[in-house]
């Protein structure tokens, strides 16, 4: 028998976040954050999409395309500090068998022109992200209040995000077809510590990532993230929606 599946996309994710690195490991944590699923064809139509709107939040199955082909059947979860190793099957890495994510995000319009797209808020899909499908959330039957997890209960503690004035004015002047509010993802972005856990930062070091069209970079300092640079990319917002 052929157990092999064959998926197209559905869509394709234009994002606020231009690489892997610095998108937050789970959905909602930074809902600052902004995205567009662009439907491709046969579902680029009205038809396809009648009736989404009337929910406030959508699952997307997507693909994670820059991590295929790189799993094992043990692998090192952020929130354990990368010091102790689960089954795969046991935890959220993107490294998987078939690297198929899902996600749980606010819908805050459907756009049916110039293209049929659907407007999301904290999303954690890089730029470029195929969609596999979408689908309503329903909260009766997926709001499972008595669920645990035993390495994640809760979302950890926030670093403190400091951005100096002038930083901060320049975050406030941005403005995209979104309406993300960047200083506010700055700071959701960057209070989960995109660092790997494990790692000791030398005050020295200057991290950074593409976010909104910037090479954001910041330093740590006293368990504290200090922002020192938000400079335009060469070339423009490639991951705004026009």
């Amino acid at each position: 028998m052929d157990t092999k599946i064959q998926l197209s996309p559905i869509g394709i994710v234009h994002s606020c976040f231009g690489e892997k690195f610095g998108v937050p490991r789970q959905p909602l944590l930074a809902d600052a954050s902004r995205a567009a699923i662009e439907l491709l064809p046969p579902l680029d139509t009205p038809e396809a999409v009648a009736g989404l709107a009337d929910n406030t939040h959508i699952w997307v199955l997507f693909q994670f395309h820059q991590a295929a082909g790189q799993w094992s059947a043990k692998v090192r979860p952020p929130r354990l500090g990368g010091n102790r190793k689960l089954g795969v099957l046991a935890t959220r890495s993107p490294f998987r068998p078939n690297n198929i994510g899902l996600s749980v995000v606010r819908l805050l319009q459907v756009r049916t022109s110039p293209r049929v797209e659907l407007v999301i808020g904290g999303a954690d899909l890089v730029n470029g992200t195929p969609v596999l499908d979408i689908k309503p959330y329903i909260p009766y039957a997926d709001a499972l209040l008595d669920a645990e997890s035993a390495f994640a209960a809760e979302a950890p503690e926030p670093v403190v995000v400091n951005i100096p004035q002038g930083i901060l004015q320049q975050a406030e002047a941005y403005r995209d077809d979104w309406g993300t509010d960047l200083p506010a993802l700055i700071k959701q972005v960057l209070a989960q510590d995109p660092k790997p856990a494990y790692q000791k930062p030398d005050p020295e070091r200057i991290y950074g990532m593409k976010l909104c069209g910037f090479d954001l970079r910041w330093q740590y300092h006293e368990n504290a993230i200090s922002v020192v640079a938000l400079d335009p990319e060469p070339g423009g917002d490639d991951a705004q929606a026009t």
